[in-house]
């Protein structure tokens, strides 16, 4: 007996229904300019959860394009649960600061007490991070960059290290990395930066990764600050 084809339309009806409404849940429902506190909750192996900073250009509503994103890495001294930490250095203070506007979106991660960007389960993060972003917001994925300061210069080379095909430009400061890495990384256009008399991050931590890079046959740029210590970054 033939099953009428009639009655299984309904059925069809309600799964693509459930469909639509599985792969419209994270599309943007309303995208707001400036910089705001957001969390990142994706199931890995476990819930995964982690604070961050969100900045939207003004520009971002008024055209369909895509944009750039830029991932900043905060350093040691913002760990913690009080996202609002994050702003004290970087792009994130400029914008608190109301120093200055970005033609591109900024991701500012909170990296939690106790632990280090550069560790395995952060980078894993920082990436499933990225993947939200990149579902919830209309970022160009040929244009995406990752730079961080001190631990979060440790954090930029770890990451792109991991992910050396996710980014288009790396720029860590003051921070360090494993120079058997730099195989891997050769290819992107990286520019570090570091403080001459820095006695926190010794300067010869970016050195070895500069010229790890060169034997690979990087054009990395290396850019020292003679008189700077360990903030590099506010001259960066």
């Amino acid at each position: 007996m033939k099953m009428k084809t009639y009655k299984a339309l309904p059925i069809i009806a309600i799964v693509m229904l459930f469909i639509s409404g599985c792969t419209s849940s994270k599309q943007e429902l309303e995208v707001k300019a400036g910089q705001y506190p957001q969390l990142l909750e994706d199931e890995m192996k476990k819930t995964t959860k982690a604070n961050y900073l969100l900045y939207i250009p003004e520009e971002y509503s008024v055209s369909d394009e895509k944009w750039p994103l830029v991932l900043f890495l905060h350093g040691a001294g913002e760990r913690g649960n009080n996202v609002k930490k994050v702003a004290r250095h970087g792009p994130p203070r400029l914008i608190a600061k109301k120093k200055k506007e970005f033609p591109f979106v900024i991701v500012s991660p909170q990296c939690p007490e106790e632990v280090w960007w550069s560790h395995k389960a952060q980078v894993d993060i920082l990436d499933a991070l990225l993947d939200e972003i990149i579902s919830r917001y209309r970022i160009d994925e040929d244009r995406i960059y990752v730079t961080g300061l001190s631990m979060g210069g440790y954090g930029t080379w770890s990451l792109a290290a991991e992910y050396p095909n996710r980014f288009a430009a790396i720029a860590p400061i003051c921070g360090g990395g494993n120079p058997a890495d730099a195989v891997k990384i050769a290819h992107l256009p990286i520019w570090v930066f570091h403080g001459a008399k820095d006695s926190v991050v010794p300067i010869e931590e970016s050195e070895e990764m500069v010229t790890a890079l060169k034997a690979a046959g990087s054009e990395v740029k290396f850019t020292v600050y003679p008189e700077a210590e360990h903030d590099s970054w506010s001259t960066t």
